[in-house]
This record gives structure tokens, sequence and C-alpha cells, in this order.
């Protein structure tokens, strides 16, 4: 994917998104994938990656909050979409039977909610129930499953509930060895237990994130959430297979200057960067204003000319500076600040590493005023 360098912006890579969800369906078969497009699809672009996931095969989507469900059915999608994260409310669960949608309870008072909704929309609501087996986040509390196990079971006789799923959620499959993934896979398969024991029979149970399906045979069951995976970027760094995945995001803006600095003079505010050789330096027009971190002041490299360059001094709101090492490149000259790697330039887990965060967080927040351009569409 070449840069054209006239406008900065995320280019996003469908026909790699494609490959990564044959790749991992392929990896992963016979369980089930579901392509996790929260938070407009990672930054990449929910609708437009729910459409290649799609193309390539996904079952599944998976979308936090019911709004974002919702902008994937106005979009056109029909298929099983799952939805985990909303303001408890029947109106917002109405919304989300009208729309087909699967909603998740994690207690009692949500699938009263949910049963609320089903009698005022005459649908029977398909949702999935949430144990908290050890990341004691969102989930029902092992104390309180049975009770809502039974309450679903009674909600499904009466008819305005089919119990379709039981999950939860990992807290740490980057780390494959942590104890915590072997203490959640028990307790998850006793959290089933517990409820097809009482009659309920959910066709699907799952468990696995992309680390876990990855790195974690037992814990895939019947169906895996793969989010970061499907987007070409490793959840384990130094953990995973090589599957051959392929990054689909590319960050790029034009130069916008470069000029001469002279030994001893500071760069950007505060002067937290002095150079200590004459040298040349580049202007990129954006800043943390877009979701470029400010973390990655004097830590981060991008790739200008054929070359990796350092940010030098402190990123600003709109704007950053590059040692360009005395070259003078014209003004327009690409800048590519992450992207797939093949070329040389650095990649999302580059600049992770050197802000000390994880990739998720980089493509996720950046955006801002940059605008989003799509390629690879099939056709």
């Amino acid at each position: 994917m070449e840069p054209r360098g006239t406008a900065a912006e995320i280019v996003v890579d469908l026909a790699a998104i494609r490959h990564n969800v044959r790749v991992l369906r392929a990896h992963l078969a016979p369980v089930e994938l579901m392509v996790v497009v929260k938070a407009d699809g990672y930054g990449h672009g929910a609708v437009e990656v729910a459409r290649a996931a799609r193309d390539a095969g996904a079952p599944w989507l998976g979308a936090a909050t019911i709004a974002e469900g919702l902008a994937l059915r106005a979009a056109g999608d029909t298929g099983p979409i799952l939805t985990w994260l909303d303001l408890p409310g029947s109106e917002r669960y109405a919304e989300a039977l009208a729309a087909d949608l699967e909603v998740t309870a994690y207690s009692r008072r949500e699938l009263a909610l949910v049963e609320q909704a089903a009698a005022a929309t005459g649908r029977t609501a398909r949702v999935q129930l949430k144990v908290d087996t050890g990341l004691s986040r969102g989930g029902c509390a092992p104390e309180d499953w049975p009770g809502l196990v039974a309450a679903a079971l009674a909600a499904e006789r009466g008819g305005s509930v089919t119990v379709t799923g039981v999950w939860s959620h990992l807290a740490a499959s980057d780390e494959p060895g942590h104890p915590a993934n072997e203490l959640q896979g028990r307790r998850f398969a006793e959290a089933v237990e517990v409820a097809t024991d009482a009659g309920l029979r959910p066709r699907h149970r799952h468990l696995a994130n992309s680390a876990g399906a990855l790195l974690l045979p037992r814990s895939r069951f019947d169906l895996v959430r793969v989010g970061l995976a499907a987007y070409g970027l490793d959840p384990a760094p130094g953990h995973t297979p090589e599957l051959g995945l392929l990054p689909a995001m590319t960050v790029q803006a034009p130069l916008v200057m470069a000029k001469h600095l002279r030994a001893g003079e500071g760069v950007s505010y505060g002067h937290t960067w002095v150079a200590d050789r004459d040298t040349t330096v580049g202007l990129v027009p954006v800043g943390y204003a877009d979701g470029v971190p400010r973390h990655a002041s004097s830590r981060a490299e991008v790739w200008v000319a054929g070359r990796r360059r350092p940010i030098r001094g402190r990123v600003c709101m709109d704007q950053f500076v590059v040692d360009l090492d005395g070259d003078l490149p014209e003004p327009g000259e690409p800048v590519v600040l992450f992207g797939a790697g093949t070329r040389g330039e650095p990649t999302a887990q580059d600049w992770a590493e050197a802000c000390g965060t994880i990739s998720y967080e980089i493509v996720s927040r950046i955006g801002g005023r940059l605008g989003r351009r799509h390629v690879g569409e099939e056709g």
C-alpha cells in the first residue's frame, strides 16, 4: 500500500482484514468465529470491517454496545450480532430486539428488563448469560449465578427469552502460563455445568478472546471472539504463533517543511530534546488531538524518505517534529507513522512498545481530524 502523501489520513486495507479472517477461521476450525468490531472496528471503521469479515466467512460479529449493533444493522448487516455493554433500560433492549440483535444479561435485573422489552416488542429475546470467572469486571458474580440461571430458565419456559449462549472473558490470556487462565477455565466449565444441569441448552459457550483463541486451545469451546488478531496485530507479543496475519492500518501525513537545526538548539515545548549535532528536522501536521500519543515524544519513530526517523521533542496538539539527519525532503513527502511494516516502516506494535502501552490503544485512539480511507474493496 503506497502512501499518497496528499492528506493526513488513516488507510485501512480491507483485503488484509479478509485475509486475516480466513486465516483465523482455518486455524481455529471447527470452532466458530466472532469478529469483534466494537470501538468503530478498533479504529478501522466498523461498518467496512464488518462487511469484509462477513465476506471472509465470519458467522458472528461482536459489538460492545447496542448503539454499535444498531449502526451495523442500519448499514445493512443481517447476520448474528452479539452486544454486551449498555446502560440498563428496557427501551434500549427493545431497540435491540427490534433489530434482531442478541443481548447479554449479567444479572436478574438486566434479564427482567430484557423480558419487559420482549413483551413490548412481541419478540422472543435471544439472550446470552455472562458469568464473571475472575476478570472482576462485567458478568454475574459466581454466588449469584444459580439465581440468574433459574430466572433465565423461567423466562425461557415463559416464552419471552431464548438463552443462546453462556460466556465469560479471560484476564491474562496474553500470558499463557498465568495461573488465572486455568482457574478461569475451570470456573467457566463449572458455570456451564450449573446452567445445563438446571435445564438450559445454550448453543454457544465462549471464553476466548484473540490471545486465548491462539494460545489456549482448551478455552475455545464452541465460539471464539477475535478482535485484535482480525486487524492483523499480535495480541500476545512474544507468544503468538506465526500465522501470516497482515496489519490492516496505515497512518500517514505529508511533511509540511524541513529545515536545518544547529547543535545546541532545542525542539518543541520545554526543549526536552536538544540537538547534540547539526542536523535537519521536519514538521508533521498531526498531534495528540488526532490521537498521536504524547508519550511518543522522543520515543517513537516514523518512516520518511525510505528510512525510520525518530520523533524529537514533545508531541504537540497539532504537530510533531522528526529528526531528518541532514536530509531535506520536499514538502508533501509522505510520512508513515505506522503501517504493516513490510517496507521497514514502524508498526502499531512498535509504537505501543515506544509508548509503554498496547497496540489496541494505538489503533483505537488514532483519529481526531484524520480522514479514513478504505482500500482493497472486493470487486
